[in-house]
Parts: C-alpha cells; structure tokens; sequence
C-alpha cells in the first residue's frame, strides 16, 4: 500500500533563500518477515516558492526573524500549515551556514519546522547538495558518463564531478557575480578576493569608476576559465590555485568529462542569456555570458539541469524502524536520546578495505564529512559489510577507536550496520575504549549518504531502540 506524505525543502544561502513543497510517495518493500523498509517511490513539486534576497542582521549574521516571517508568508501562498507538513528539510549553506545562524534558524523557526532536518553545509557539502538537486548525480547513473556540475552563485561557485552516480571530486573557488557590485553605472564594491585576476588581466576598474562592460568583460572571461581548469578541462594554472576557497580541500579530477551542467542563480542566464550585465546590481549575467561563450563549455557537452537557482533539496522522507535485541550493543543509557546525526556512508570497497584494516582514507573522509556538516557527531553507516570474521571485526574495531579520537571528548561513538554484526563489533569497542566513551552500536538500520538518524530511549530494559531514518530528497 502507497501513501503519500507532504513535505517541505527550505534552502538559506548567503544570498538568496527559498522554499519549495513537494508530495512523496512512499510504500514498504520489505517482505512481511522482514524488518520494515520504507522506499519512497515517487515525489512531485506542488509549490515552487518565490526566491527572497536572504535577510541580513549585521556581518555575517542571518536576521532569523525576518527569514521566518518570509516562510510564514510563502507557508500561506503555497495553501499549508504547518499542521499538514509531515516532514521536511531546512539547508543553510555559504557564510549562513555558521553555527550561531543555524542556532538562530532553528529556534525562530520551531513553530514552522519543529521536526524538520536542519542541516549546515560547508563548501564542499553544498557542492555535493547543489549537485544532487540539479540532477547532475542522476543524469551521470543513469548514463553511466561522467558530470561536471557548477553552482555559481554570488560569492563562490561549489564544484562536483560525478561518475555514474558516484561521486568523484568536489571544492570550491572564489568566483561568483557579487564580488563586484554596481550601482547607477558605477561601480560600488570590488571584493578583496579578486585581487589577483585583476591584476592578471590588467582591468582598468576602480571604486566609484564606471562600470565598463569591456574591462570588467575581461575579469569574467578569466574567472569562466579558471572554471574549466578547476576540473582539468583546462590546463591549471597559479591564478586558478589561487582562486581556490580557504575552506576547501583540493578538486582532484583528470579533465574526463562527458558533460557540464551549470546551477545557482548565474546559471539562469547561461540557459536564458541576458545582455543587461548589470540587471541585479552585479556582474552576474556578464559572468554566464561569458561561461556560455568560452570554448571549453562549448566542446564539453552542455546539459541544462532540471534546476538552477533551486538545485537543492525538495525536502525529506522519513521513516520509523526499531531494531530487534539481539543486535544492539551500548554502554550507557544516558546518551539517548539523539536527533538529526549525519550518517557517514562510503563506497562498498572503500568499507571492504577497513576489514584488512586500512582506513587512513576513511578517516580522513569522516572528519571532513564532519566538519562540511557543521555538527559535533556524525553516525559511522556501514552498508556494505557483510558475515565478517572475527579478526576482521577486531581490525574494523581498531578503525573505529581512531575514529573516536578525532570526535569531541564528551560525544558517543556511533556506528549503524546494514547486517548482523553490531552486538559484537559494539563489544568489541566496548572493552578497547574501557567504557572512557560511550558506544553506541545497531544493525539492520541501513542508512545511505544524505540520511539523518534518530534514536529514540532503549525500550523493554534496553532491548529495543526505536530509530527513525530521514532521507533528504532531491529534485
């Protein structure tokens, strides 16, 4: 039996903030003496919400009052309340995404959005995010090709390259169409972080000069192929190494790629090209002119998303799942409850590679993983493993403990696994930390990247743990 469920995706960037009201399908699969799993099979965007100039308090801080009373307006033109949203996802990404903002979101917000996911995205995480949600990731599995998408927004444009559905690289540079302003003909504001490309192509721009189309055309030409040669496209040069975002890890790709695809708000007009440059106050429609016209866009296959300033999530589904006794392992009851933890999931080789007891990459990964997501915690998922020895699960025990380390002192180690071999991976862990930190340890929960888990207090004197699994949806 199908039902469907009304959920809602809000997206607060630096820049701009929207909100869009999807209906998903969703049915269980599994077989009647199985544990439950709830697939959703179907979604449709029933409201597309108008997109708002994000509110600014002061600096970098979100006026979070304002924001709510945005979405309390767009709740009454889309016909809902908040009575009849059964879930949802809230994303903060850019410099909106520092935690006293997310704070901030989430408390005026409660009234809106009380069990919705809330999730803070570093560079990187909205790179992926932004992918995902312009059907990049998609379009790369169901062709088996390799894609390149760009999500060029004002002050930075985020980087995914996807091969077949897998993610393959991601980062960020310092290109985008606020980091020069206009105002009646003159230019108003020129960002420090341009320093370098104007130096380079010898633009004649200054404060309060004039905004000539001709020389600023120059800076944008130059940022659109410092695009190309981010994913290897074009050869790399110093100006594109120092383009690139303090907050991001490096962009390894090798230039094979089958496609482009161009989100975020300058991406509208690469699609639907415009030649008032200075339309939005910014070079933002000279800097997709200038992206739609370079040579290496047009020799690198093109494709429009099915979303560009909205390529973001839709919301999410959820779920409800509670784990049989036999495969639970934790050391204190105290730790429960937990809500919203990021689930951490990696390739099915990279998780075989832990059994022999390598994860240097592992490990690196998970702290990234960490601190894109702007949380304290995040949940180990491992979805791949399957009927491991038990010298296989001593080295995968050893794997998590460095794991451990790198968390704050005071959070619990938390690990979901897809099969039966929680109870003794959990013991396993258990006596090597000494009960020095707590561990929490639960099979059958399978969990995918872009998940956020609950779990609810032990029931039946710690038999049972309910857990609920939420999915971000994408468009």
């Amino acid at each position: 039996m199908e039902d469907a469920i009304l959920s809602v995706g809000i997206d607060i960037g630096t820049s701009t903030t929207s909100m869009v009201v999807s209906r998903l399908f969703v049915k269980n699969t599994a077989s009647c003496f199985t544990v439950p799993h709830v697939a959703i099979t179907d979604k449709e965007i029933i409201y597309r919400g108008e997109i708002y100039q994000t509110p600014q308090a002061d600096g970098n801080r979100i006026d979070a009052d304002a924001v709510a009373e945005i979405l309390k307006q767009e709740y009454k033109r889309a016909g809902i309340t908040p009575e009849m949203v059964q879930t949802g996802a809230v994303i903060i990404t850019g410099e909106s995404s520092r935690k006293e903002n997310a704070r901030l979101v989430t408390e005026k917000m409660s009234s809106l959005a009380g069990e919705f996911v809330v999730a803070s995205a570093g560079p990187d995480l909205e790179s992926i995010i932004a992918g995902k949600g312009a059907g990049a990731q998609q379009y790369s599995k169901e062709r088996a090709c390799t894609v390149a998408n760009f999500d060029v927004g004002g002050g930075t444009s985020n980087i995914a390259v996807f091969k077949s559905g897998e993610l393959k690289a991601r980062g960020c540079y310092d290109i985008g169409g606020r980091l020069i302003r206009v105002s009646e003909g003159k230019i108003t504001y020129i960002s420090p972080r341009l320093e370098h490309i104007i130096a380079q192509t010898g633009a004649d721009i200054q404060l309060q000069g004039t905004a000539d189309a001709v020389q600023l055309r120059r800076i944008t030409d130059r940022m659109a192929d410092i695009l190309g040669e981010s994913v290897g496209i074009l050869k790399e040069t110093d100006l594109c190494r120092l383009s690139k975002s303090v907050e991001s890890g490096d962009l390894e790709s090798d230039g094979k790629i089958d496609h482009v695809t161009f989100s975020g708000g300058v991406a509208d007009y690469i699609y639907h090209p415009s030649d008032n440059w200075f339309l939005h106050g910014d070079i933002g429609p000279l800097l997709a002119d200038s992206i739609r016209c370079s040579q290496w866009v047009k020799q690198s296959g093109l494709w429009q998303p099915q979303e560009t300033i909205r390529a973001t999530v839709i919301g999410a589904g959820s779920y409800t799942t509670s784990v049989s006794g036999s495969t639970v392992s934790f050391s204190d009851e105290s730790v429960f409850p937990l809500k919203n933890i990021p689930a951490y999931t990696v390739s099915e080789q990279q998780e075989t590679d832990l059994l022999s007891g390598s994860g240097r990459d592992y490990l690196s990964s998970a702290e990234w993983f960490r601190r894109e997501s702007g949380t304290e915690n995040i949940i180990f998922a491992l979805s791949h493993i399957q009927n491991p020895s038990y010298k296989e699960v001593l080295h995968l025990a050893d794997i998590m403990m460095q794991a451990a380390e790198a968390l704050p002192q005071k959070q619990p180690l938390l690990i979901v696994c897809k099969e039966d071999f929680a109870k003794v991976l959990g013991m396993a862990l258990i006596r090597k930390t000494g009960r020095k930190r707590d561990i929490v340890c639960l099979d059958n929960i399978y969990a995918i990247s872009g998940d956020y888990i609950d779990f609810g207090k032990p029931l039946m004197n710690g038999l049972v743990v309910p857990v609920v699994v939420k999915t971000l949806i994408f468009g």
